[in-house]
């Protein structure tokens, strides 16, 4: 049986061929990750970002059953307005595939995606992880790190889970975390968590390095950058602490779980905060993107681009 096929967009395509650098993004962030118009905003401060800083930007996404890297106008238009747009992570691409579906990726979906279109570089707002007690659920975002050779950058995990616990299982998983400018594990929307990283980078160059050794040794994971936000945009551990406890109970009270329950909890907690949450999550996303835009110029420039 042949593979599936995957789509990409002819500006995508031309970048890869003349080894152009390439920043996969996810689709989930403006699906159902923030609410209109502020997945609109997403979506133009980070392909902006991305193009600022010299590099071609390819959001992933399942566009009628084909998985895609890179979105056309309309199909970005027809996601962001999100009709009947389905999440789906890694494992719910064939199903969609086969119903010719659109699907918004998740962070597992994008990195797969990127990987068979041979990008290798990604940048989202915050992976999936292990949640918070007394589930201890974990997000398919790490397995996929496990086992897909493509870099994300990233705010660390999302706040809402347990960043402890999510940095010893990436670990376990000999999944290298290397914090961008810090000695800890940003929290999303803060910039600290006291949650100590082995691993620091002051430079895209040093990152760029860093990723050419471990596929140099053949290592099938995928490699996690960690920036924080920007100061101005920063929350306090003890704000960020208050409203997720407070989001966790209203999910409990509302019986919202599984697939909904990362949704539901982030809403609250930019409901709680009054919207400084949203704000947080809109400069990190754009800050990625422009910083992985940078690791995947020097990339480039390592490769004699």
């Amino acid at each position: 049986m042949a593979l599936p096929v995957i789509r990409v967009t002819a500006e995508v395509a031309a970048a890869l061929r003349a080894r152009t650098p390439v920043v996969a993004l996810e689709s989930s962030v403006l699906a159902q990750g923030l609410p209109s118009p502020a997945n609109r905003e997403a979506a133009e401060r980070m392909l902006r970002a991305v193009r600022d800083a010299g590099a071609v930007p390819a959001v992933t996404a399942v566009v009628r059953g084909v998985p895609a890297a890179g979105l056309e106008e309309e199909e970005l238009e027809r996601f962001l307005r999100r009709d009947g747009v389905r999440k789906v992570s890694a494992r719910d691409v064939p199903f969609a595939m086969a119903q010719g579906a659109d699907g918004a990726t998740t962070v597992a979906a994008a990195m797969m995606i990127a990987q068979l279109a041979g990008i290798e570089v990604f940048a989202t707002g915050g992976i999936g992880g292990v949640h918070r007690a007394p589930k201890f659920d974990e997000s398919a975002d790490l397995l996929e790190l496990a086992r897909t050779p493509v870099l994300v950058v990233c705010a660390g995990a999302k706040a809402i889970l347990d960043l402890a616990a999510t940095n010893e299982r990436l670990e376990t998983l000999g999944v290298p975390v290397i914090g961008y400018r810090t000695d800890e594990m940003p929290s999303f929307y803060g910039r600290s968590s006291g949650v100590q990283l082995t691993m620091r980078a002051d430079a895209p160059a040093e990152i760029a390095a860093a990723w050419r050794m471990h596929r140099a040794l053949g290592r099938p994971q995928g490699m996690v950058v960690m920036q924080p936000v920007d100061a101005g945009h920063a929350l306090g551990a003890a704000v960020i602490a208050k409203a997720v406890q407070a989001a966790q109970a209203a999910a409990s009270k509302k019986k919202v779980t599984g697939a909904a329950a990362t949704p539901f909890l982030l809403a609250e907690v930019d409901r709680i905060t009054k919207g400084r949450a949203r704000s947080a999550n809109l400069a990190l996303l754009e800050s990625n993107a422009a910083l992985a835009a940078g690791i995947a110029g020097a990339l480039a420039g390592m490769d004699g681009r």
